[in-house]
């Protein structure tokens, strides 16, 4: 329960007290795409556990990401790797996972529906 309140207060994180050393192209990117009400906070939980730690992202948040859109999704990763709170991270590593991790739902949710 600790490591989920932990998680909670650095998504809240993630998505205010990062705008405070964002580049100002990134803050105008997730400003003027409104980026930061695309996707429910459980979602946005689950996608920032999948990049910055070990977390998977289910199905129906997988499709609220790819909703987000690239155009979002990277300058919110880029702020977040801009935070000092995260400064002990490689960001080539987080990077790369939040490339896997777009990629995956971007499979998931282009992949053909099974028939029933």
């Amino acid at each position: 329960m600790a490591s989920l309140n932990v998680s909670s207060v650095l998504v809240v994180l993630f998505l205010t007290c990062g705008a405070v050393m964002a580049t100002k192209e990134n803050d105008q990117i997730i400003k003027e795409n409104n980026c930061e009400s695309k996707m429910r906070l459980p979602c946005v939980l689950e996608a920032f556990m999948s990049i910055f730690n070990t977390g998977s992202i289910s199905n129906k948040c997988c499709g609220e990401l790819v909703v987000l859109g690239k155009v979002c999704h990277s300058p919110l990763v880029k702020r977040t790797l801009e935070n000092p709170l995260f400064k002990d991270l490689n960001p080539a590593t987080i990077i790369a996972k939040s490339i896997q991790t777009w990629n995956n739902c971007l499979a998931l949710i282009d992949s053909p529906s099974p028939s029933a």
